[in-house]
């Protein structure tokens, strides 16, 4: 039931390509589901990436003349803003022919949410967000998630990076929910594998001028800087370091990896690391099937980082639509049975959700920033002793 029908989505792609989808579609019933991530502001690349992802499975779906529903996906903007993505849930929410949806890149909004899908009893799957607390801090039974969180993350980014040698840090975190937990587990997990912080430096998300902690933490001297936060400000922290002559390695997270940090810090970004769940999307199980369905649709943006997680929420979504029908409390019950025996099959491999509705398949994959591309680090020419990392 919840496998992704890659066989079948495959030969219907094919027509949907060629707009030669069934004219038996019109006769379908129509189901309404949704999706919101940040379509405007300093994350929406990651946002449109992940919208253009969700409306590719449902082209697809619909394509496809064995689908039983027509779907209408529609989309919301969020804003990467609590309370943006509160109004955005509540519409979401409030309109009964929406059955189910894929929600949120930015943890600081996913987290705020939650309590809205709860009270309207609207299942959904988090398809970006990584704070542990968005599935693990209730018990609802409408909330899943199928990336991993930020506590894998992080426990492999500290014993990689103290594994590399590296032995003092300063931790640069944003004041969200999503930099606070980014801090609080990396700080855990460092001091676990040896490491020491030499100071810890919290700072707005909006903020511009990071002279007064850069300073301080020159003075600090140390060998590496860990970075708890989203791509615009990451940008802005690599090149005032720069300008101040801080020679400390960079380490980010998940928020960083993203085309647009890359474009936006040029080549200053060159070694820099970050770490995010699942493989790079060419390697995923589905990741070759995917790319070329997703190039095939001529979107004018990449599906970024998050993509396929957002294609693979939403498909998932479809398929329990498909075998339960268009009822939100048949929908959640469904989801919460995808465990165990009834785990699902999917582009970005198997979704297995634990009593919380959070994937518990979690691979974390370690990027280095090389010639303008996020490269695996086992791949890089840093692995392999052709290039040193700063301090190394």
């Amino acid at each position: 039931m919840t496998a992704i029908r890659f066989r079948h989505v495959a030969v219907f792609a094919a027509a949907l390509a060629l707009g030669l989808a069934s004219t038996s579609v019109d006769a379908k019933p129509k189901v309404k589901v949704g999706f919101i991530g940040p379509l405007t502001g300093g994350t929406s690349s990651n946002g449109i990436g992940g919208r253009n992802s969700a409306d590719l499975a449902v082209r697809l779906r619909n394509a496809d003349p064995k689908a039983k529903y027509e779907y209408e996906l529609i989309v919301l903007d969020d804003e990467c803003k609590p309370n943006i993505g509160v109004l955005a849930a509540t519409k979401l929410g409030a309109n009964k022919d929406v059955i189910a949806a894929a929600t949120h890149y930015c943890s600081a909004v996913a987290i705020t949410t939650v309590d809205v899908y709860h009270k309207f009893g609207l299942p959904i799957i988090v398809w970006g967000a990584v704070l542990p607390d968005i599935t693990y801090g209730n018990d609802y039974k409408e909330v899943h998630r199928v990336n991993g969180t930020m506590i894998n993350q992080n426990e492999t980014a500290a014993k990689f990076m103290t594994g590399l040698g590296y032995k003092t840090w300063a931790i640069i975190h944003d004041t969200t929910d999503y930099g606070k937990g980014h801090n609080k587990y990396f700080s855990k997990f460092l001091i676990e594998n040896g490491g020491k912080i030499l100071g810890t430096f919290g700072v707005t998300s909006d903020q511009q001028d990071f002279t007064a902690e850069l300073t301080k933490i020159k003075s600090l001297n140390p060998e590496v800087i860990y970075f708890g936060g989203l791509t615009p400000i990451g940008v802005r922290i690599l090149a005032q370091m720069e300008k101040l002559g801080l020679k400390a390695l960079l380490e980010g997270t998940s928020g960083i990896v993203s085309d647009t940090f890359l474009k936006g810090s040029g080549p200053l970004a060159e070694g820099v690391l970050a770490f995010r769940e699942g493989a790079p999307t060419e390697k995923l199980p589905g990741g070759k099937f995917f790319l070329e369905q997703y190039k095939k649709q001529g979107y004018s943006d990449p599906p970024e980082a998050y993509g396929a997680f957002a294609f693979t929420a939403m498909s998932l979504i479809l398929d329990t639509i498909e075998a339960v029908g268009p009822d939100r409390k048949k929908v959640r019950d469904a989801l919460n049975n995808v465990r165990g025996a009834n785990a699902a099959d999917s582009i970005t491999g198997k979704v297995d959700f634990d009593d919380h509705g959070q994937n518990t398949i979690a691979v974390i994959t370690k990027y280095v920033a090389q010639d303008g591309k996020w490269t695996v680090w086992e791949d890089s020419e840093y692995a392999k002793g052709l290039r040193k990392l700063k301090g190394m």
